[in-house]
C-alpha cells in the first residue's frame, strides 16, 4: 500500500490542514511511512494568481518544513513527469520518508462551466490558447519518432471517446444509488445481505458499584513500593481516593473508570492527542 494525496497548488499553500498533515507525517503513531504528494499546479487558484496568493516562491514551500524532496516538472513533457513519479516512489519506499511532485501545467478552461478565465486573467489566457495541448503535442512526437502510426493513434483516441460515451448511455439507465458499492471493505457483519445495517441496538453498558469502587481505588493509588511520588500529584490521587470512597466523580475520575471497565473486559485502549500523557481531561 501506498499512500499518494492529490492537491491543488492554491490549496497546497493555502489550506493549513497541509501544513498540519506534514507535522504529523514523521510522529511514531501517526507515520504513513511515507507519502507521495501529487500537486497540480496550474498556476492560478480559481481566479487569484500566484502573486495574490502566497508569499513563497513556490506553491510546494510548505514541504520544506519537513524536508521534503520537491520534484518541479513539466508537465507538457509525459515522460519526465513519469519519470520523476518513479523517483518519487522509489524514494518513499527507501526512506520511507514525504516527497513532493509539481506538476508545472496550466488550465485551458474556467475553474468550471460558468467561469471565463479571459474576464480576469486575458494575457495568460491568450497564451494558454496558443499552447499545443499536451496530448497532441507527445502524439505528434511519438509519431515522428516511428514508435505509433497514425491510425494506431486514432483507434486509441476512438477507444477512449467510445467507453467514456458508452459509461454515459447506461448511467442514464441508472434508477437506484448503491451505496455499499461505494464502500472499499465494509466491516463483515454490519450489513444484511442486501446492504442494509443489522440491528443498532446496543447490549447494557452499565457496570456493578464494586467494580467502578475497585477502578477508582487503583486510579489513586502508586502501583510501586516505596516510589517517591510528586507532591502535587499525591495530592490529586488523595482527592481521587476520597472522592472513591465518597461515592463521587468528577470528569477525570468519570473517564478513568470508562477506560478501566474497558480495560477489565480485555479490550485495548490507545489514547492519542493532547495532553493525554499527563491526563489533563
Amino acid at each position: 500500500v501506498m499512500s499518494i494525496l492529490l492537491h491543488g497548488d492554491a490549496a497546497f499553500a493555502g489550506q493549513g490542514v497541509v501544513y498540519e498533515t506534514f507535522h504529523l507525517s514523521d510522529l511514531p503513531s501517526y507515520t504513513t511511512n511515507g507519502t507521495i504528494h501529487v500537486v497540480v499546479n496550474n498556476q492560478i487558484g480559481f481566479t487569484t494568481d500566484p502573486r495574490m496568493a502566497r508569499s513563497s516562491p513556490y506553491p510546494t514551500d510548505v514541504a520544506r518544513v519537513v524536508n521534503a524532496p520537491i520534484f518541479h516538472v513539466n508537465a507538457d513533457d509525459p515522460e519526465a513527469v513519469m519519470y520523476v513519479c518513479s523517483v518519487a516512489a522509489e524514494w518513499r519506499n527507501t526512506f520511507n520518508k514525504d516527497v513532493v511532485v509539481d506538476l508545472v501545467c496550466y488550465r485551458r478552461r474556467g475553474h468550471n462551466e460558468m467561469d471565463e478565465p479571459m474576464f480576469t486573467q486575458p494575457l495568460m489566457y491568450k497564451q494558454i490558447h496558443k499552447q499545443v495541448p499536451v496530448l497532441k503535442k507527445y502524439a505528434d512526437k511519438l509519431i515522428a519518432d516511428g514508435t505509433v502510426t497514425l491510425q494506431e493513434f486514432e483507434e486509441e483516441i476512438a477507444k477512449y471517446d467510445r467507453i467514456c460515451e458508452e459509461a454515459y448511455t447506461r448511467s442514464k439507465d441508472k434508477k437506484i444509488l448503491h451505496i455499499k458499492h461505494w464502500l472499499d471493505s465494509p466491516w463483515p457483519g454490519f450489513f444484511t445481505a442486501d446492504g442494509e445495517p443489522k440491528s443498532m441496538s446496543c447490549p447494557p453498558t452499565g457496570i456493578s458499584e464494586e467494580l467502578l469502587t475497585h477502578i477508582g481505588n487503583v486510579a489513586s493509588s502508586v502501583p510501586v513500593q516505596d516510589f517517591k511520588i510528586h507532591s502535587g500529584l499525591s495530592r490529586i490521587l488523595k482527592a481521587r481516593a476520597e472522592m472513591t470512597q465518597n461515592r463521587l466523580v468528577d470528569w477525570a475520575l468519570a473517564e478513568y473508570m470508562a477506560f478501566g471497565s474497558v480495560l477489565k473486559e480485555g479490550i485495548h485502549v490507545r489514547l492519542s492527542g493532547q495532553d493525554v500523557e499527563r491526563g489533563t481531561f
